[in-house]
């Protein structure tokens, strides 16, 4: 590779480290901008949510008193679930700007002060990861089929399986676009979802003048009446109640790209209201007729507008679609950099966004479960049955990593947050217990779903913990490796050997393989570490630490945020050897390539779990291509590895 090549590549991957280009956007350019990625999913509830509470496997009538009611319970969910837990507070957890399950985790973990406390938060976790991936495969197929549905008001002749095979036709274009990256149409996903937020305030305002007693629901006794009156299914309706707040999480896991103060003003300013008014709308709507309870969305639209407003409210629904893929990639290459989850390929899409990025083994897996549950399920209803339960775990999850990160790490007041735990963690268990009922009616497969994933995860942390104690066991201390050298005749080529190594501090395999096998010991040697940072981002100044160890062989290491691309080539070229910088044109580099064998007396994990992890060692994306290490010049050297 020349040089010019090289450096424009460097300076790409300067561009893609950088925070998102709207980051330079005033605060109102930003709530502008988030409206199109962070409420999608939140954003499209109303297509599916008041008409779930009415319509499925435990439904309610719909007299005056439960539509009330049910309107209150939508009401004071979303202003305590998302406006005071999320917006308000778990919002102010951003590590070093970036937000989501994991990137609590990572904040926590350091934290703890003892492995047993580091391990749980971890395991919360890496559960609450699973859960959002399994909850991700649902909303795609329940907001585009949702859509969709709508046509059967404008046709009433049209078959299911017309439906059916439009709503898969369209999620088959969303994932295949994938591959080519949404940068461009993303520009329009904005102003597409600020006219969907004012079509769903305006026709709730419409019909909430013809039916203003609605606005009773405002009282919360109406919710207290709700359960009083229906007793048990009152309580399981809290499962669909529960599909209005969804979203939330969102909101979190958005911070890196838009900041907390953006996400707050769009939600004041334009979504809360939009969401309040049309809900109050469709409940007014259900007051005068009841029988609009099929389809209370478009049942409210006017006869002439509603073609236009099945096509605004499939593309409202692409877009949450496009946002739960956009942040299954985020969230999978936090996992990789992390150390929990096996590399897979990933491909920048844009050259200066560094949120663009295609996983093309993501992508196909939540296509197939997507078109898997259309087929399955046949109605957003049925799938409405299926929607809530892993997304509920997730929240709680949430719920209690910040409980302990403010009353033990950040040393918030013991009133305040007791009162938070106290508030928040009985609405997180009574919305995910009227869940668990659902697990009959199809809440069996994200939970099956977050099940395999937290076992994937789970197991290649796991792995990699004994595989790092095995070759820990047998390593030698460089210092006295190359003390252990001194004496022996050795090929000296003059250029620069650079050995990858997850331990520092030991001789790599694959120098000591060099030396067994070859006689050669290169006269510039550079023993090298990449780390991930349990920070979002890692400074110019901090990413590189030189060690001078013997002579011309030098310890280096890189480390890299959990959202940054490792580049070793661009970054090693910062760094110099006895004040020369490294000749990297003619430097070579050296894999050590793990062949992992489960052991025979059974190791630190059950044999299945072994195998298991080393088939994703076998199929995990090759060092080189992660690394971006230039191919021609990449030496591998296989090493077996007995757990």
């Amino acid at each position: 590779m020349n040089a010019s090549a090289t450096d424009s590549k460097c300076e790409d991957a300067a561009l893609r480290r950088q925070p998102a280009n709207c980051g330079n956007l005033p605060a109102r350019g930003l709530a502008l901008a988030a409206l199109g990625i962070v409420y999608g999913d939140i954003g499209t509830s109303p297509l599916y949510a008041l008409q779930s509470c009415f319509v499925g496997d435990d439904p309610v009538g719909t007299t005056p008193a439960n539509i009330l009611g049910v309107l209150s319970l939508i009401l004071w969910a979303l202003t305590l679930v998302v406006t005071v837990k999320y917006v308000i507070f778990i919002l102010r957890a951003d590590n070093h700007g970036e937000g989501g399950i994991l990137a609590l985790t990572a904040l926590l973990s350091p934290l703890a002060k003892s492995p047993r406390r580091r391990q749980i938060v971890i395991t919360l976790g890496l559960f609450g990861a699973a859960f959002l991936y399994a909850d991700g495969m649902i909303t795609p197929a329940i907001s585009v089929l949702s859509a969709v549905e709508g046509l059967r008001l404008a046709e009433p002749t049209l078959e299911r399986y017309w439906i059916i095979a439009i709503s898969i036709t369209i999620l088959l274009g969303l994932f295949r676009l994938q591959s080519s990256g949404t940068a461009k149409v993303g520009a329009l996903f904005a102003p597409i979802m600020l006219v969907w937020f004012a079509v769903l305030a305006g026709l709730g305002v419409w019909h909430i003048l013809q039916e203003p007693g609605i606005l009773a629901a405002v009282s919360p006794h109406h919710a207290v009446l709700f359960f009083s009156n229906n007793g048990t299914a009152g309580f399981l309706v809290l499962g669909t109640v529960f599909l209005a707040v969804t979203g939330g999480e969102a909101l979190y896991a958005d911070v890196g790209h838009f900041g907390v103060r953006p996400i707050r003003l769009s939600w004041f300013a334009v979504v809360f209201p939009a969401l309040l008014l049309n809900y109050f709308g469709q409940g007014a709507l259900l007051l005068h007729r009841p029988a609009a309870v099929a389809n209370p969305l478009f049942e409210m639209t006017p006869h002439w507008a509603l073609y236009p407003m099945i096509i605004l409210a499939t593309m409202a629904a692409v877009i949450a679609s496009q946002a739960i893929i956009t942040g299954s990639f985020s969230l999978t290459f936090q996992a990789i950099q992390l150390g929990f989850c096996p590399r897979l390929r990933i491909k920048h899409t844009s050259a200066e966004q560094r949120g663009q990025i295609y996983i093309p083994a993501v992508n196909h897996l939540l296509m197939a479960a997507t078109i898997a549950l259309v087929l399955m399920f046949r109605t957003s209803t049925n799938l409405a049955a299926a929607y809530g339960i892993a997304i509920s775990m997730t929240m709680t999850a949430t719920t209690v990593l910040f409980f302990t990160l403010i009353a033990f790490h950040w040393k918030w007041s013991r009133w305040i947050a007791g009162a938070f735990l106290l508030l928040f963690l009985p609405i997180d268990l009574s919305f995910l217990t009227a869940n668990l009922a659902k697990v009959i009616h199809g809440g069996w497969f994200p939970l099956l779903m977050a099940a395999l994933i937290y076992l994937v995860m789970s197991t290649w942390r796991e792995g990699r913990r004994l595989t790092l104690r095995e070759k820990g066991l047998s390593i030698l201390p460089t210092e006295a490796y190359l003390e252990s050298l001194s004496s022996r005749p050795l090929l000296r080529p003059t250029n620069t050997a650079i050995y990858l190594t997850a331990n520092v501090h030991g001789t790599p395999i694959a120098l000591q393989q060099n030396v067994i096998h070859n006689g050669v010991l290169h006269e510039h040697v550079v023993i090298l570490r990449v780390e991930t940072a349990e920070t979002p981002r890692v400074a110019a100044g901090d990413r590189i630490h030189v060690e001078p160890i013997e002579g011309d062989v030098y310890r280096v290491a890189l480390r890299y945020g959990f959202i940054e691309r490792p580049n070793v080539p661009c970054d090693l070229a910062a760094a110099t050897l006895g004040g020369e910088p490294i000749d990297l044109e003619h430097a070579s580099y050296f894999l050590s390539r793990e062949i992992v064998l489960p052991s025979e007396n059974g190791g630190g994990m059950w044999r299945w779990r072994e195998k298991l992890f080393a088939y994703m060692v076998r199929n995990s994306h090759a060092a080189t291509t992660y690394f971006q290490l230039p191919a021609d010049r990449v030496v591998e050297v296989g090493a077996q590895v007995e757990l």
